[in-house]
């Protein structure tokens, strides 16, 4: 009889365990966690978001009477969303160093690596140049973190040559 191994996706745990550690000399410039109440207006948003397509398509069928109970239900369904992944959202963590980005579950992005770093509806989205995004999320303000990335990249650069 054949043997069920474990995949190894369900020995995930978030937090600083799951991070690859710093080289030698290496230093942390910054830290980027969730903010707790940008993560709960992301909720929100998706929530009315929701609530509206769905009254939409309701009014669209002929069954506005189920407008209440419909919305209701995507709400109470986002808060519980929320509730229920809210430990797994403030554990994940980027770090910023004088070399690469270290972010959750062994990811990592060269400084020199990157080719793109933007704002993208108040998170902040990395390109590299083979294609990978990587997305930091729930932040409080996306702009000084894209500023941050940017300046240790560009720092990065003049130390490489």
């Amino acid at each position: 009889m054949s043997k069920i191994e474990r995949d190894e996706v369900l020995n995930y745990r978030p937090g600083p365990e799951s991070e690859l550690p710093l080289d030698e000399g290496e230093k942390v410039l910054a830290v980027f966690s969730a903010d707790q109440k940008r993560y709960w207006t992301d909720h929100a948003v998706l929530a009315v978001i929701g609530a509206v397509l769905v009254s939409a398509v309701l009014f669209w069928l002929d069954k506005g009477h189920q407008v209440t109970i419909a919305a209701f239900a995507i709400v109470l369904g986002m808060a519980l969303r929320g509730l229920y992944f809210r430990s797994e959202a403030f554990a994940r963590r980027w770090q910023l160093t004088d070399k690469r980005l270290i972010g959750p579950q062994g990811k990592q992005v060269m400084l020199l690596e990157i080719q793109t770093v933007r704002s993208l509806m108040g998170d902040v989205q990395i390109v590299t140049k083979a294609g990978d995004k990587h997305l930091i999320r729930h932040l409080a303000d996306a702009a000084p973190v894209v500023r941050e990335i940017e300046s240790a990249q560009a720092a990065r650069k003049l130390v490489a040559k």
